[in-house]
């Protein structure tokens, strides 16, 4: 047992933990893994965004929320809530920037000049696929008029922009009341559309496709070229109740990476599929070629390139009031060799 961690007694702390139902934090929901010295009460949410405001407005005691908006929120001082070097939510984003036919865009610099449909300016998915189109394919991001809206389903997204960026010549308007960015891209009134969600025409209209219809084979290359599997949540705990017991943190961080070691433990263990996957233990082997021993790796030393990247793009997107440093992001964890 680490140092400052507490075993669990009658008087334990109760600690309650709002994420997606992911495998690699079913252990916790279950039982198999228990932080040291507390009890866990593990709210599974469906939809992430349901955790980040349910979270912000006081419901839990930690809980999943989007890496962007932390260190936006965290640049702007007052945000009650610090990270743990967890990150349970990361998603290479080549597949999901969507073009119609006729638009003119072929490839990622035919995007400059044209309608692009988003879901919101300050989506951690969205700051990474700016960001790469900008420094891989040198896409000028300023020239893009951006239309903010929901993306499958008009709702009130439509009449807001959020997160609007800094500085100037950034082109941001909502959708039209009653339009859904989905609508707006089969009727031609957007030419490409990009977000954590595929648009529901996509395989059902054959004039909307991919702009990258490779994107396996260009998100492996990414990869390889710089390490880099982009994050795109943490978990979040009450700052107050870290002052107060400050053991929390590594007993949680602790927690955090035993349930990953198990959901990884039970996927290439089990003699029948765990998963739907027809292919499931070719994937892993696969998995362990790319990405060696961890493919998901937790703390900050084996993420500085992504997260400082992340940051930059924060940075160079608007959507930073000041520097952030990474010590100063995250709580302190005390994990030793051997646990």
């Amino acid at each position: 047992m680490g140092r400052g961690v507490r075993p669990v007694t009658e008087t334990a702390l109760t600690l309650t933990l709002a994420a997606g139902p992911y495998d690699r934090l079913e252990p916790l929901r279950d039982g198999t893994v228990r932080p040291e010295g507390m009890r866990l009460v593990y709210v599974p949410l469906e939809d992430p965004p349901e955790a980040f405001l349910r979270g912000v407005a006081g419901e839990f005691d930690a809980f999943e929320f989007s890496c962007s908006l932390y260190f936006s929120r965290r640049a702007e001082g007052e945000f009650p809530f610090v990270a743990l070097p967890v990150f349970p939510s990361r998603m290479f984003r080549h597949g999901y920037v969507f073009v119609r036919e006729g638009s003119g865009i072929e490839h990622p610099k035919d995007l400059e000049g044209k309608r692009v449909g988003i879901p919101e300016f300050s989506q951690t998915a969205l700051v990474w696929i700016r960001g790469i189109l900008q420094e891989e394919y040198e896409v000028d991001l300023r020239s893009i008029t951006w239309v903010v809206g929901e993306t499958n389903r008009p709702g009130h997204r439509s009449a807001t922009i959020s997160g609007r960026p800094r500085g100037e010549g950034w082109n941001l308007e909502p959708a039209p009341e009653g339009y859904s960015l989905d609508r707006m891209l089969g009727e031609g009134l957007l030419d490409a559309y990009m977000g954590a969600v595929r648009p529901r025409s996509f395989g059902a209209d054959p004039r909307i496709r991919r702009l990258f219809p490779n994107y396996r084979e260009m998100e492996q290359a990414y990869y390889r070229r710089t390490g880099i599997f982009p994050i795109m949540h943490t978990v979040v705990v009450r700052e107050e109740l870290l002052r107060e017991h400050p053991w929390v943190a590594t007993s949680l961080y602790k927690a955090f990476c035993r349930a990953k070691e198990v959901a990884f433990e039970r996927m290439a263990q089990s003699p029948a599929l765990r998963y739907s996957l027809p292919w499931l233990h070719a994937d892993l082997e696969e998995l362990q070629a790319l990405f060696g021993a961890d493919p998901w790796p937790y703390g900050i030393e084996p993420n500085r390139k992504a997260l400082e990247t992340l940051l930059r793009y924060l940075q160079e997107q608007g959507l930073l009031a000041r520097p952030v440093p990474l010590e100063e992001a995250f709580a302190p964890v005390h994990v030793f060799e051997g646990q």
